[in-house]
């Protein structure tokens, strides 16, 4: 099974809560979803190598840590997925980004990719596939199976909100692929969503219904 992180920390509590309430607008759910990626970012990237460096300060020189190599990738799962790309970059500007386009069939809930664009050497990169929800699992795997047929190996998965089924299907399917998660809610209802969740976070995002 895939090693699961689920984020405990209050920040991230406290900016969930303010993006899942009804009234929250538009505006104010993009900057949740923005500010939640960047804190949770800053510890899924916790394991990135490190290199020594010879630098000089304004006292004297002296050797220290810097990043060891910047083969970093993130790629969202259009559409709502593009809503936690700028608070990963905001971290990490220097990383390459992908996109993979999946819907959802609303009868059978099945997932249906109908676009995927990645950075040609995506087999040498760290990759961190975001999307808001994990619900069914459809899409990540989808995604994930897709990055691989491609050349990916080093794969997270990302996601604000995530229902227990959907973490299970993920860790089957990709038992490989770490999962970060800011909340793991109840359960799924009759019609795939994540229960109590925060509605459609692509309409939530972009302000359509």
């Amino acid at each position: 099974m895939a090693k699961v992180t689920i984020f405990d920390h209050p920040l991230i509590q406290h900016k969930t809560t303010i993006m899942r309430q009804k009234e929250t607008s538009n505006k104010e759910f993009r900057e949740s979803v923005e500010e939640i990626t960047m804190l949770m970012c800053y510890e899924a990237l916790r394991d990135l190598p490190l290199m020594d460096v010879e630098i000089e300060t304004p006292i004297k020189k002296t050797t220290k840590k810097m990043l060891a190599g910047r083969k970093l990738a993130v790629v969202p799962i259009l559409r709502a997925g593009l809503g936690m790309v700028s608070g990963f970059l905001n971290l990490v500007p220097f990383a390459k980004v992908g996109h993979i386009g999946m819907y959802r069939d609303e009868e059978t809930l099945e997932p249906h990719e109908y676009y995927c664009k990645l950075p040609t050497d995506i087999e040498e990169r760290l990759i961190v596939v975001v999307d808001p929800m994990l619900a069914t699992g459809g899409s990540a795997i989808d995604a994930i199976t897709q990055i691989k047929s491609y050349g990916g190996k080093h794969i997270k998965f990302l996601c604000l909100i995530a229902a227990p089924e959907g973490i299970e299907a993920l860790s089957k399917a990709h038992p490989d692929v770490e999962i970060f998660c800011a909340n793991v809610d109840d359960c799924l209802n009759e019609n795939g969503y994540i229960v109590p969740g925060l509605g459609d976070a692509g309409d939530r995002i972009f302000g359509t219904k």
